[in-house]
């Protein structure tokens, strides 16, 4: 399983975590202006985030939050995953809707109620983590500024193209 190979190489997380980035950056700066496409991207990388935060857990009844705040480090196999967890999803959302600020704040929303959802679903066997939200959430920044300076080099390499460059390719 894949949450096995990451516990048994937990210095890949970090290669992981750029490797996400790369690859979202990879993607997202050819399709920045298919809108649609980019909706669809986000929308398809919602469904590990909800097989992760849904599927069933540890099998373990929790009926709390435990309340924690920890730094990641490059062993620390669950946090650094929950970095990477909503990073494609609010990229390729922020790159479709050009609207960095709520999609800042819908991550870190979104973030939160699946803590919230995960505490009044014990049954689920996930536990609410104030570090899984704090987490996310640092992924949700970094993946919204990543989107931005895409945006900001995609608007960069369209400017430079004026009228007389565009005819010079033309011919």
């Amino acid at each position: 399983m894949i949450s096995d190979f990451l516990l048994e190489n937990s210095a890949l997380m970090p290669v992981l975590l750029a490797l996400t980035a790369v690859l979202c950056v990879g993607v997202g700066y050819p399709l920045r202006r298919r809108h649609r496409v980019l909706w669809v991207l986000a929308a398809l990388s919602m469904v590990p985030v909800l097989a992760l935060t849904f599927g069933p857990g540890s099998g373990r009844v929790f009926v709390v939050c435990v309340v924690q705040f920890s730094l990641p480090t490059f062993g620390s196999v669950e946090l650094l995953a929950n970095v990477a967890l909503l990073f494609p999803a609010v990229y390729f959302a922020t790159l479709a809707s050009r609207r960095p600020v709520l999609m800042l704040a819908a991550g870190v929303v979104l973030s939160a109620a699946i803590e919230v959802v995960q505490i009044f679903l014990p049954d689920i066997g996930r536990a609410c983590d104030t570090n899984d939200w704090m987490m996310n959430s640092a992924g949700v920044i970094v993946a919204v500024l990543l989107a931005r300076v895409t945006i900001a080099l995609g608007s960069r390499q369209t400017s430079g193209q004026g009228p007389a460059a565009q005819g010079e390719h033309a011919a």
